[in-house]
């Protein structure tokens, strides 16, 4: 996990790991503006500000219970994972209820240009249509 977040902290600073300083000259050495250490609750942080790539981003977590902090983490990680794996492939298939929400809206599009009794029928048709999403 060490290895990770030091990882991202050069690729934010603009850095690079080395493991000899033989050449100096070829070392690309990272910058940020400031760097400095936070208390959030009873953590201590170390804060890095105004990084050459500009694109770091720290998320707290803070809750009354692990339980609950490890709910949020899941739910914030599956989001992140949502996120990139969007961003690696734009293309999306439509689930979630879209197919029952098509017919729904077919069936009250029909239902306007209905009279009678079939009409309110097949508004109760297109309201069931909607329910089956939270049933299942």
């Amino acid at each position: 996990m060490l290895w990770l977040q030091v990882y991202f902290v050069l690729k934010n600073i603009g850095g690079e790991i080395t493991s000899t300083f033989d050449h100096p000259e070829l070392v690309k050495l990272g910058h940020c503006d400031l760097i400095e250490e936070i208390m959030i609750g009873e953590d201590r942080l170390i804060k890095f500000s105004g990084v050459a790539a500009g694109e770091a981003c720290t998320i707290v977590l803070r809750g009354a219970t692990n339980h609950l902090l490890d709910e949020a983490e899941r739910s914030l990680h599956d989001a992140l994972c949502v996120l990139s794996q969007t961003v690696c492939e734009p293309r999306t298939s439509l689930g979630g209820g879209c197919a029952e929400m098509i017919m729904a809206k077919a069936v009250d599009q029909l239902a306007v240009k209905t009279a009678g009794k079939k009409a309110i029928a097949m508004e109760a048709f297109s309201r069931a249509l909607r329910q089956v999403i939270f049933v299942l």
